[in-house]
């Protein structure tokens, strides 16, 4: 981290923040889907990102989505060696490996 840049935690996430990142654009030829969970994914605690998930979900959007290699949120997340709790939030809504 750079010594300009001073570290935030607790951060204050309201459902309107974890609902912009439904709205997130992605890069040229990678699925929105994909795109909008990965970064929830990397930006959000758990409960957070639990939440952004319900949103995700209510809007009918491909919670199995993959990225231009084949891979899922859910193949990232498992991983990472703390990504267990992400992962079972995705495997409640549906994700499947």
């Amino acid at each position: 981290m750079r010594k300009d840049k001073q570290k935030v935690l607790d951060e204050v996430w309201t459902e309107d923040r974890v609902k912009s990142f439904l709205s997130y654009e992605p890069l040229a030829g990678t699925d929105p889907d994909f795109h909008a969970l990965l970064k929830a994914y990397q930006s959000m605690r758990a409960s957070d990102f639990d939440l952004f998930v319900t949103f995700f979900k209510a809007q009918s959007r491909n919670i199995n989505a993959t990225n231009p290699d084949g891979q899922s949120v859910l193949d990232i997340v498992n991983t990472h060696r703390h990504g267990a709790e992400f992962a079972e939030v995705l495997r409640r809504a549906g994700a499947e490996q």
